[in-house]
């Protein structure tokens, strides 16, 4: 599957949770803006949203997604400052997940969909605590504060 056909289903399928969960959804005009997603939060602001699509590790214990943009020409450039969080779509387990800039770092996102062999907990990112159904409008608000 091509790149912009696997991102046009990222994209459709977080604005599709979004929409389903009663939110109002923007998408910008035109190519090239740093976000994919305006989610209205009703007199709250504007979310900017970065849709992603993630694929599984070898060992399937996590799912990976880029954290940098793929605009050609300039070089491969980090979204902070430039949109509020990634809308992330795994689609072999046709799910979504909600992913603040400052949770990920570097070049990839990573989140766990299974507990590390040694037991470790401590700043583990659990794909589980990143799902879409998980984040309330408060939570969503204070993202866009």
């Amino acid at each position: 599957m091509k790149t912009a056909t696997r991102g046009n289903a990222a994209e459709a399928r977080v604005l599709a949770e979004f929409v389903r969960r009663g939110f109002n959804v923007l998408v910008p005009f035109g190519g090239g803006q740093p976000y994919d997603l305006g989610v209205d939060l009703r007199d709250h602001g504007l979310l900017r949203v970065q849709c992603k699509t993630a694929w599984l590790t070898t060992d399937g214990a996590c799912l990976r997604f880029n954290c940098r943009s793929t605009d050609h020409g300039r070089g491969r450039r980090p979204y902070h400052g430039l949109a509020d969080l990634f809308g992330v779509f795994l689609p072999s387990r046709d799910a979504v997940y909600l992913v603040p800039l400052d949770s990920v770092g570097g070049f990839n996102g990573r989140l766990r969909l299974a507990p590390p062999k040694n037991n470790q907990q401590s700043g583990i990112r659990f794909a589980a605590d990143f799902e879409i159904g998980k984040w309330t409008d408060e939570k969503l608000r204070a993202l866009s504060a």
